[in-house]
């Protein structure tokens, strides 16, 4: 099992590096269909791989400035309640309901970030407000109000969507980022590894007190596969145009949307 975790690790953390999301997407149906592990260990184990290499590949962004630290540990933050709540909800839910529920998310996501390229794409411009203070004390007190108010109720939104759903939260946080704040695509991917790890960690503490048993030998090896592809992402991340790598994000959301969907709707019927 081993063997066929490392190249999976590798695929997964490229995929986080470069595109900041769809990491745990992918992590748990890789656990679970292809290395053959029970959900709630693979949604602990995702927790941990995703985790780490979130942070592996939120160093290697901030190297290349497309990194916004306070704001992404400040949206971390506001969701971390959410994000336990989340976690606790989850456990009286159907995991048929959850994955059809989560199917649905993401296509909703998707068609989001089509209308806003569609969008941008006639307007001809790229909005990236990521410098903007929301609050200044000189040389007098302002407050971007009602921009305050957006941050929170996001953040708060995708720590309960991450908690709930089991996953670091990039395929919400990403989109997010851009919708909610306006950042541009590199700064949104590089900022959203931060708010994954936030996440992560929240979403694991909140799982300590479950018996669930973890092949750590397994999860250590996709996890080490992946930080390597975490770090390739990062730079592919920085060479490619940021509409090409919005594109691709909106796909790989649409894609494992009709999967999750064809797997989990029969279940209900």
């Amino acid at each position: 099992m081993l063997a066929l975790a490392l190249p999976i690790g590798l695929v997964i953390g490229l995929t986080l590096g470069a595109l900041g999301g769809g990491g745990s997407i992918l992590t748990v149906p890789a656990l679970v269909y292809l290395l053959g592990q029970d959900p709630r260990a693979a949604t602990t184990g995702s927790l941990v791989i995703v985790g780490i290499t979130a942070l592996t590949g939120a160093v290697a962004h901030g190297r290349s400035g497309t990194v916004r630290l306070g704001q992404g540990l400040l949206f971390g933050g506001l969701g971390v309640a959410g994000a336990w709540f989340g976690t606790k909800l989850s456990t009286g839910v159907a995991p048929s309901i959850l994955l059809t529920a989560f199917a649905v998310l993401m296509l909703a996501v998707a068609a989001l970030m089509v209308l806003r390229q569609r969008r941008a794409d006639r307007r001809g411009e790229q909005v990236d407000p990521s410098e903007e203070p929301f609050i200044t004390f000189t040389p007098r007190f302002s407050c971007a109000c009602p921009r305050v108010a957006k941050v929170v109720l996001t953040a708060t939104a995708v720590g309960l969507l991450t908690g709930f759903f089991g996953v670091g939260g990039g395929f919400a946080v990403v989109p997010a980022l851009v919708l909610a704040l306006g950042f541009s695509m590199p700064v949104a991917v590089g900022t959203s590894l931060v708010v994954i790890t936030v996440n992560s960690a929240t979403a694991l503490l909140a799982r300590a007190g479950q018996a669930v048993s973890v092949d750590w030998v397994l999860i250590g090896g996709f996890a080490s596969a992946a930080i390597l592809g975490s770090l390739l992402g990062g730079r592919l991340a920085a060479r490619v145009r940021p509409e090409l790598l919005a594109r691709t994000f909106t796909v790989l959301l649409i894609v494992v949307a009709i999967y999750t969907a064809a797997r989990s709707v029969p279940q209900l019927l």
